[in-house]
């Protein structure tokens, strides 16, 4: 077996990375790790992913081994997309980094609306007028 280094330029680690740490790919993968779904189903349940963006991670995921796809002879065709057994190892480990961030939102929250006082109190590089770029805020907030 190969030695893999992440942190080397060219190790294949790095793509596989890149396609983990992609917020659709977390999302699509943990909602099909629930059961075999359908592509418009998986539209509707992971808001904001178009339908372009989600076609592209479905294709990708299934190139890495990580989900299966089957087509059914319907009319019109019916696509079903489940996890495959290393698609799960992977799925579990997303749970937990899912389940962390829904337990410490509101920790990161305060921490940034904390650390934007002081930069704009400091008159810092990161002072600006306008709404703050990259808080964090809750949809009921927005």
């Amino acid at each position: 077996m190969r030695n893999y280094d992440v942190y080397a330029e060219n190790c294949p680690t790095r793509l596989l990375l890149d396609h983990i740490a992609d917020k659709w790919t977390a999302l699509v993968l943990w909602k099909i790790s629930d059961g075999p779904v359908r592509f418009n189903q998986l539209r509707r349940d992971v808001e904001g992913i178009s339908t372009k963006v989600l076609s592209q991670t479905l294709k990708r995921l299934g190139r890495d081994g990580l989900i299966a796809r089957k087509v059914f002879a319907t009319v019109p065709v019916t696509v079903e997309y489940s996890i495959t057994p290393l698609g799960n190892t992977l799925a579990e480990k997303l749970s937990a980094i899912t389940e962390w961030a829904e337990a410490n939102i509101e920790a990161v929250i305060a921490a940034q609306e904390r650390f934007d006082r002081e930069c704009v109190c400091a008159g810092g590089p990161e002072a600006m007028s306008g709404p703050k770029r990259g808080l964090i805020q809750p949809a009921g907030m927005r």
